[in-house]
């Protein structure tokens, strides 16, 4: 749930805080999502990666969530 309230909060204000991205991490670090979650970060993924969405931090991290893509491979989201 906190995942989707997240990816909200970025598409709604156009921009993910450092502070979001960081509770995201941990959130999949830890497994604790439900598959509605990464449907919601498939949206945001795509999202920053078409511009529509800046990112507050300057790494490049955010476009290898692992979890993600994994988790995508097996549910086919």
């Amino acid at each position: 749930m906190i995942l989707r309230t997240l990816v909200q909060s970025a598409l709604k204000t156009g921009c993910l805080s450092v502070a979001s991205e960081g509770l995201i991490r941990q959130i999949l670090e830890i497994k604790g999502y439900q598959t509605s979650d990464l449907e919601a970060l498939t949206v945001l993924y795509e999202a920053v990666k078409s511009g529509q969405i800046e990112r507050e931090a300057h790494d490049t991290r955010f476009l290898s969530f692992p979890e993600l893509h994994r988790q995508s491979a097996i549910t086919g989201v």
